[in-house]
């Protein structure tokens, strides 16, 4: 111990509270389990530096090779801010929006999966999507079922990462979105829901083409100021290699990105999408790292290592 400085439990009680509340908060919850006053700004700064060196993936062989892993990767926006020049970093500073790239990977014999988060680019969140799979159990006999919306960069990296060792499955649900816009200017009042249903029960069994030939009568111009058929139409025609619903069934594998939607709810905005909250970028990664951790079952690692 040191003047004003905080003794290793002490910092572990400041970086709970500091992970899961803002750091204002966090101070108050401190005050009044442990009868402690300490200034948020202190539990900022030991909550940031034990960020940065939380690792947040288990070591390699943790996990022993799966016959199948379960993968899914997505964005999530962030708030950011950039400080402005001067004396009063305040002034002039810069408001916006960053994406969080989150993927996961599980055993599909197990309920729980290792979760991974960079604000880095496309590529690098592809090498993390690799990295976390590998630790869920990533062999060279292991078929890897990709979920996701579809986004271009997200079939990029699984294409680039995993090549002919999976195959990557558009999440139903997000179709189906799609369809019910579609089915809103097609069907009769009061029909839009039934039309919607004979659709997905086409797509279930692998029968795009009908689905397509379904939409192609009503198709709008393509000056159209709304779309939504044509939108439908194109979204599903080019993406014809990843619509292989009914293969995933026969195998029992889930055809909903459900975990990852959950997943940024618990892991990501949780914490860094409070309100009046906004991050610098190292400031959100630091973050990020802590509550991956958590999630990975990690945390209780990183106290028990050396100083």
């Amino acid at each position: 111990m040191h003047p004003r400085g905080c003794s290793r439990p002490l910092q572990r009680v400041l970086v709970d509270f500091g992970a899961e509340h803002s750091f204002a908060q966090a101070a108050q919850r401190v005050q009044e389990h442990y009868g402690i006053a300490v200034p948020p700004e202190t539990i900022r700064q030991q909550t940031l530096k034990h960020g940065r060196a939380m690792r947040g993936l288990p070591q390699p062989g943790w996990a022993a090779p799966a016959n199948t892993l379960i993968s899914q990767m997505d964005g999530s926006m962030i708030p950011v801010m950039q400080p402005g020049s001067g004396p009063d970093a305040r002034k002039g500073k810069e408001l916006f929006w960053r994406e969080v790239r989150l993927c996961m990977a599980r055993n599909h014999d197990c309920a729980q999966g290792l979760y991974g988060a960079t604000l880095s680019s496309a590529q690098a969140a592809g090498w993390l999507w690799r990295e976390v799979t590998q630790a869920a159990g990533l062999g060279a006999k292991t078929y890897v079922h990709g979920l996701g919306d579809g986004a271009d960069w997200i079939v990029d990296q699984f294409q680039e990462n995993f090549r002919d060792q999976g195959r990557y499955l558009l999440d139903f649900y997000h179709v189906s979105e799609y369809l019910a816009d579609a089915a809103n200017q097609i069907a009769r009042p009061g029909k839009a829901g039934s039309w919607r249903r004979r659709q997905q029960g086409r797509l279930l069994n692998n029968q795009l083409g009908k689905v397509l030939r379904s939409l192609t009568p009503h198709l709008e111009p393509p000056d159209s100021p709304e779309s939504p058929v044509r939108t439908a139409y194109q979204y599903l025609s080019q993406r014809r290699s990843h619509l292989d619903y009914a293969g995933a069934r026969l195998r029992q594998l889930p055809i909903g990105s459900g975990e990852i939607e959950s997943g940024h709810r618990h892991v990501i905005q949780q914490r860094l999408k409070l309100s009046g909250c906004w991050w610098k970028e190292t400031n959100a990664q630091a973050m990020l790292n802590i509550r991956v951790a958590r999630a990975n079952g990690l945390w209780n690692l990183h106290w028990s290592a050396a100083n």
